[in-house]
C-alpha cells in the first residue's frame, strides 16, 4: 500500500472494519484530504448497517495470536454442501466459534497448561457469544418488517442514521466518519422522551463507523441525541448534543 491510489480501493474494508490496523490508520488520513472516498465511505457504511455487518463490539486483540498457535493440530470441519451467504459479522461469529473449539481442543493435550488455556478459552468463548448476541440483535431490528430509519448529518462532518422497530421495541444508531473524541470522552447515545433524556448506551471511541444497538426500549421516545461524555457516560448529558434525530412514527 504504498502508491496513493491504492488508498482509493479500501473504501469497501475500511465500511466493514476489514482493514488491518496500519491500513486503517492510513486509510482515515487519506479519508480527511479525499472528499470522494469520505462520500463512498458513508454510503457504504449506511448500506453496510441495513444489512448488519457491523458490531460495536470487538474480540480480544490477544484472541488471534492465540488461536494460530493452536489451530495448527486441530482437524478443520468438512465443507457443507449448501452454503447460505452470510453478512461479515455473522461469518466473524461462526469463524470465532470454531476457533474457539480448536483452542479447547488444543489446551486439553497440552496438559499441565491445560488449566490456564481453558480460562482464556473461557473468557474468549464469552465475548464471542456477546458478539453473536450483538450482531443477532442488530440484524432483528434491521430486517424488522416495521423498521424505519432517519437520518441527519453529525457536527464535524459525520453523519448519523436511526433505524427504529416499534415491532421489536429496539433502535440502531449507525454512524460514519466520527470524529476521535477528546481524551477521557465517549460519544453517549440518548432516548428523547419529551424533555427527559434517557441514556441508550456508548459508543466505541476508536471507530469511526459502527452500528449500535441503543440500550433500552424505544417505549415512547420521541428522538435520539448523541452528545460527548466522559468515560463511562452520564446518567444526564453535560454537553450540547453533537447530534439529534427525530425517531420516525
Amino acid at each position: 500500500m504504498t502508491a496513493p491510489t491504492d488508498l482509493h480501493t479500501l473504501t469497501g474494508a475500511y465500511a466493514l472494519d476489514a482493514l488491518e490496523e496500519d491500513e486503517r490508520v492510513a486509510f482515515e488520513q487519506h479519508l480527511a484530504k479525499c472528499e470522494d472516498c469520505a462520500q463512498e465511505v458513508r454510503e457504504l457504511t449506511a448500506t453496510a448497517g441495513r444489512l448488519a455487518l457491523a458490531a460495536t463490539m470487538l474480540p480480544p486483540p490477544r484472541l488471534k495470536a492465540q488461536v494460530m498457535e493452536q489451530i495448527a493440530g486441530v482437524r478443520q470441519e468438512r465443507p457443507r454442501s449448501a452454503v447460505t451467504a452470510l453478512s461479515r459479522t455473522a461469518r466473524r461469529g461462526h469463524a470465532m466459534r470454531w476457533a474457539l473449539a480448536a483452542c479447547v481442543a488444543a489446551a486439553a493435550a497440552l496438559g499441565g497448561s491445560t488449566l490456564w488455556q481453558h480460562q482464556q478459552a473461557d473468557e474468549a468463548r464469552q465475548q464471542a457469544e456477546a458478539v453473536q448476541q450483538q450482531a443477532e440483535q442488530i440484524t432483528a431490528v434491521l430486517a424488522a418488517p416495521d423498521a424505519k430509519v432517519t437520518s441527519t448529518a453529525v457536527k464535524g462532518g459525520a453523519h448519523g442514521s436511526v433505524v427504529v422497530s416499534h415491532d421489536t421495541d429496539k433502535a440502531v444508531f449507525i454512524a460514519s466518519g466520527m470524529a476521535e473524541p477528546p481524551k477521557g470522552k465517549v460519544y453517549q447515545l440518548w432516548f428523547a422522551d419529551g424533555d427527559h433524556m434517557r441514556p441508550a448506551g456508548l459508543m466505541n471511541p476508536s471507530r469511526a463507523s459502527q452500528s449500535v444497538l441503543m440500550t433500552g426500549a424505544v417505549g415512547k421516545a420521541s428522538g435520539v441525541g448523541v452528545t460527548l461524555e466522559p468515560d463511562g457516560g452520564s446518567k444526564q448529558p453535560t454537553t450540547q448534543p453533537v447530534a439529534l434525530l427525530q425517531l420516525p412514527a
